[in-house]
């Protein structure tokens, strides 16, 4: 994962709330949300980031919107 990113670890206990694996089912609809999310060609959000990992080019949105 890029440097621009936070990582995101589900197995990783939290002091507070529980696991979400002790709050859902295995058949919950969460589960297969981020199944598919994972499945998902993200690439073009991506690219919308800039090397400093604040989103957008610099200008950002303004100048796309013509404002």
């Amino acid at each position: 994962m890029g440097y621009n990113f936070v990582g995101v670890d589900r197995d990783q206990p939290f002091l507070l709330p529980p696991s979400l694996t002790d709050w859902l089912p295995p058949d919950h609809l969460a589960w297969f949300v981020l199944d598919a999310v994972a499945e998902l060609d993200l690439s073009e959000f991506v690219k919308a980031y800039r090397a400093d990992g604040r989103g957008g080019v610099s200008g950002g949105w303004s100048r796309r919107r013509g404002t």
